[in-house]
C-alpha cells in the first residue's frame, strides 16, 4: 500500500456501526459484492460532515438485498453500486428498478466499477439517470469525498424542489378542499389537517377566529392532545406558550414562530383567525417560503367562506326577522325528518291594516315580535320560518305544532316598540305528514297547507284547520278555473247577457240589466256566482269591470232609434272596481266615448260597497250625480246597512232582492219584507225595483205595494244582443212608450 493521497485507500476491516438515518444525517447506501469495498468506503469517509450533517452508511452485498433496503423507504441521499455482482449487469439493473419500479429520482448514483470498459461511460451516463460513473482505481479518498459532497449537493436540491413542489401541490389541494362550501367549523378543522400535512408532522394543533379583534377569539377546531380545547375562549386556554403565540398572532397580524407554528388568516368585515401547530424543530427557508403562500392562499378561501356564507343567508335567512325563509323552509321539508310530521302556515289577521293605518317600520316590529315569540315557544326540533310578508312556517314534531299552541303564541298582547302592547290573532292551516309524503315535493306539501289555511281565512278566520283532501281538490279547482278565466278574458270570451227592466204598471221595457256571462270552449256557461269571486280574489275584476262598462255603454248606443231616450242599462260595479282611485274618470271618459248621457246608464252597488270608507264612497256618489248617474243599492234587505247611510249617500233606487219575492216565504205575511222595503223607500224617495218576479201574482202583488219595477223569469231570462232585439220586437213597441 502507497502513502500517497491519491492512490487507492487500504483499510483494516472494522465492524460496521452504521445507524438508522435521522433528519440529521445524510444515509449513504453502498451496494457492492466485496465486504473490503464496504470497509474502505466507510473508513474513507468516517467523521467527514457535508453540508453541516453526518454521514450514516448502510450496506447490501447484492443488488436483490439492495432493493429490499430501498424498499424499505429510507430516505437515501447517494448510492455507491458496483455494477457487476451476482450478474454482469446487476448494478445497471439495480439503477433501472430504483429510477423505474421504486420511481425514485431523488436519489445520486454514483456506479463504481472494477472492470473499466464493460459498461460504455457515455452510453451508460445517456440511458441512466446517473450522477458520476468511477472505476474504483479512479476513487481515491478525496475523489472520494468530492463525489459524495457533489452528488449529495445535487440531492439537496432536487429534494427542495421536490418538497417545494409537493407543498406546492398540498397548498393546492388544501385551498381547493377549503374553498368548499363547508362550515367554518370544518374549514377550521381543515387547516390543521392541511397544515400538519404540509410541514409532515402529526395533527397537533388548533385554530381559534375572531371578530375585529383576539379579545373574543374562542377555539374553533382542535387535534391531537388539543381536541378538548374545542371552543374554549382564547383566554381559558390551559397552556400559556400556546395562548400568548395566538394572541401575539391575533394582535400583530403577523405568523410568529418560537415554540411552535402561529399563522395568521386575515377575512372579511374585520374577522381573523389564527392556527397554531407543534412543530419539533426549526423551520428551514423553504418550509417558511411554503407557510408564506399557504397563508395567503387559505386566507383567499376564508373570504370565499365568508362571502358564501353571506351569500347563504340571503338565500336562506330572512334579513328583518332573523329566520329561515322560504327557500329554507322548503328544504327542511324535503329532508323530512321521521320526527318532523307536521308543516303549517301562519298567517296574521290584518296585517296590511297594521302597515298603512300605521307605517311600515312598526309592521316590521311587529313582524321581529311575532318570530320572537315563535322561535321562543317552539323547540329545537320544529324549523320556524318566515315565508313571506306576514305569513310564517313551522314544521315540526305533531306535539310541537298543534292548533293550541300556536293560538296561545296570540293570547298574550304584544309589546312592540316602547313596550306598548298590540293584541293580534292569526289564521293557520295545518298538514299532517305520513310515511307516504316522502314521495311528496315540499312544494306539493306548502300548497296543501295554503288549501287549509285560504279555507280557515274563509270561514274560521283567526282560528286552524287541518288539512283535508278534498279541502286542496276545491282549491285546485279554483286555480284550474281561474286560469282558465284569465285565458278567456283575453281570448274575447266573455259576454253579456241582457234582462228587461219592466214597468209593473204598464209592461213597458224601461230599461236592461247587463250580465256576464262565460261560454267555455264546449258551449257550457260557467255561473256568475263562480266567476265574480274568482276574480275579486285575482285582481281580475277590475279590468274585466271596466270592459263590461265599456262594453254596455256601447250596447246602449246602439239601441238609439230602437227604445224610447229613457231607456237605461243597469251595470253591477263591484267593491273592488268602485273603490279604485281613478273609477269615477273612468266612468267619464267611457261615457263621454260612447256619446250617451249621464241617465241612460244606472250603477248598481252592494250594501258591503256603502259600508266601508262612507266619506269616500259620498264623494264618488256626488261626482256620479253631478253627471245625471243614478246609483241603486243591489240586493236590498241582505246585508247590513243601517238606514242613516242610505240617506247620508241619497242613493236613487233600491233593488229588492229575489230571496223576498219568489224565494222560501213564510206562510204569515209571505211578502212582508218587501212590503217594508217598499214603504221604507218611498219615506227615503227612492225607487224600487224587484227581482226575481216569476208569476203573476208576484207581481200584482208588488204593483199593490207600489213598487214601480222589477224583472224576473215572468217577462224574460237574461239573453244574448240578438235576443234582446227580438224581444223588443215582440213587444210590439211597448220599450217605445
Amino acid at each position: 500500500m502507497t502513502q500517497e493521497t491519491n492512490d487507492l485507500l487500504e483499510f483494516t476491516e472494522e465492524d460496521p456501526t452504521a445507524s438508522l438515518a435521522s433528519s440529521q444525517r445524510w444515509n449513504i447506501l453502498i451496494v457492492d459484492d466485496e465486504p473490503d469495498v464496504h470497509a474502505v468506503t466507510k473508513l474513507a469517509l468516517k467523521s467527514m460532515q457535508i453540508e453541516g450533517r453526518e454521514l450514516a452508511f448502510f450496506h447490501a452485498f447484492s443488488a436483490a438485498e439492495a432493493m429490499t433496503i430501498l424498499e424499505d423507504g429510507h430516505d437515501f441521499a447517494v448510492a455507491l453500486v458496483d455494477v457487476v455482482m451476482e450478474q454482469e449487469n446487476s448494478g445497471l439493473e439495480l439503477v433501472h428498478h430504483i429510477r423505474d419500479i421504486l420511481g425514485n429520482h431523488a436519489i445520486r448514483v454514483i456506479l463504481r466499477t472494477g472492470q473499466p470498459g464493460y459498461a460504455p461511460e457515455i452510453d451508460t451516463l445517456r440511458q441512466y439517470d446517473i450522477n458520476d460513473y468511477k472505476t474504483k482505481t479512479e476513487l481515491t479518498q478525496v475523489r472520494l469525498f468530492s463525489a459524495i459532497t457533489i452528488a449529495i449537493r445535487s440531492y439537496a436540491q432536487i429534494r427542495q424542489l421536490e418538497s417545494a413542489r409537493r407543498g406546492l401541490g398540498l397548498i393546492l389541494t388544501a385551498a381547493t378542499e377549503l374553498g368548499k362550501p363547508t362550515g367554518l367549523n370544518r374549514f377550521a378543522s381543515g387547516i390543521v389537517t392541511q397544515l400538519c400535512a404540509l410541514l409532515e408532522i402529526g395533527e397537533e394543533g388548533l385554530v381559534c377566529a375572531a371578530e375585529a379583534s383576539c379579545s373574543a377569539a374562542s377555539v374553533l377546531a382542535a387535534a391531537g392532545s388539543y381536541s378538548d380545547w374545542i371552543g374554549l375562549p382564547l383566554k381559558d386556554i390551559p397552556e400559556p406558550h400556546i395562548r400568548d403565540s395566538l394572541e401575539l398572532t391575533l394582535q400583530t397580524r403577523q405568523n410568529s414562530f418560537g415554540s411552535g407554528a402561529c399563522l395568521f388568516f386575515p377575512g372579511a368585515r374585520e374577522r381573523v383567525m389564527a392556527a397554531y401547530v407543534d412543530v419539533p424543530r426549526l423551520l428551514d427557508e423553504g418550509e417558511l417560503g411554503l407557510l408564506r403562500i399557504f397563508c395567503s392562499n387559505i386566507s383567499v378561501a376564508y373570504e370565499n367562506l365568508q362571502l358564501y356564507e353571506t351569500i347563504k343567508d340571503l338565500a336562506y335567512v330572512d334579513t328583518l326577522v332573523k329566520l329561515p325563509n322560504r327557500n329554507a323552509f322548503l328544504t327542511s321539508i324535503d329532508s323530512h325528518q321521521s320526527e318532523q310530521n307536521t308543516v303549517a302556515l301562519v298567517d296574521l289577521d290584518g296585517f296590511s291594516d297594521i302597515n298603512s293605518i300605521l307605517d311600515d317600520s312598526f309592521g316590521d316590529l311587529v313582524l321581529q315580535a311575532v318570530a320572537q315569540r315563535l322561535r321562543g315557544v317552539f323547540s329545537d326540533k320544529t324549523c320556524v320560518s318566515r315565508i313571506s310578508s306576514d305569513l310564517f312556517g313551522l314544521h315540526g314534531p305533531t306535539e310541537d305544532v298543534t292548533p293550541e299552541r300556536i293560538s296561545s303564541i296570540f293570547s298574550v298582547p304584544f309589546a312592540i316598540g316602547n313596550g306598548e302592547p298590540l293584541r293580534l290573532s292569526a289564521t293557520s292551516g295545518l298538514v299532517l305528514l305520513h310515511a307516504s309524503d316522502r314521495l311528496t315535493s315540499a312544494v306539493e306539501i306548502m300548497k296543501n297547507a295554503g288549501a287549509a289555511l285560504k279555507q280557515a281565512k274563509r270561514t274560521q278566520r283567526g282560528k286552524s284547520i287541518r288539512y283535508q283532501a278534498d279541502l286542496a281538490d276545491a282549491a285546485r279547482d279554483r286555480m284550474h278555473l281561474l286560469s282558465r278565466l284569465r285565458t278567456a278574458f283575453s281570448t274575447n270570451r266573455l259576454q253579456l247577457h241582457y234582462q228587461p227592466l219592466v214597468n209593473l204598471r204598464d209592461g213597458r221595457i224601461v230599461g236592461a240589466e247587463c250580465l256576464l256571462r262565460w261560454m267555455t270552449e264546449d258551449g257550457s256557461f260557467v255561473p256568475p256566482d263562480r266567476i265574480i269571486p274568482l276574480a275579486e280574489q285575482s285582481g281580475l275584476m277590475v279590468p274585466i269591470g271596466e270592459w263590461v262598462l265599456r262594453t254596455a255603454l256601447k250596447w246602449r248606443a246602439s239601441l238609439k232609434d230602437r227604445v224610447e231616450e229613457t231607456f237605461r242599462v243597469a251595470i253591477n260595479v263591484s267593491h273592488a272596481q268602485f273603490c279604485e282611485p281613478d273609477f269615477v274618470p273612468m266612468l267619464m271618459d267611457a261615457l263621454t266615448g260612447s256619446g250617451l248621457a249621464g241617465h241612460h246608464i244606472e250603477l248598481e252597488l252592494t250594501e258591503s260597497v256603502a259600508v266601508e270608507n262612507l266619506d269616500m264612497i259620498a264623494d264618488k256618489l256626488s261626482a256620479l250625480r253631478s253627471r245625471d248617474i243614478s246609483v241603486a243599492m243591489d240586493d236590498f234587505g241582505t246585508g247590513y246597512s243601517s238606514l242613516g247611510i242610505l240617506q247620508r249617500l241619497h242613493l236613487n233606487r233600491v233593488k229588492i232582492d229575489r230571496s223576498f219575492v219568489s224565494g222560501p216565504l213564510p206562510e204569515v205575511e209571505p211578502y212582508g219584507i218587501a212590503k217594508t222595503i217598499v214603504v221604507l223607500a218611498k219615506q227615503l224617495r227612492l225607487k224600487t225595483t224587484a227581482e226575481g218576479i216569476e208569476t203573476e201574482g208576484q207581481r200584482q202583488m208588488l204593483l199593490e205595494t207600489g213598487c214601480e219595477e222589477g224583472q224576473g223569469y215572468l217577462f224574460s231570462r237574461p239573453v244574448d244582443e240578438n235576443a234582446f232585439l227580438q224581444f223588443l220586437e215582440q213587444d210590439g213597441g211597448k220599450s217605445q212608450g
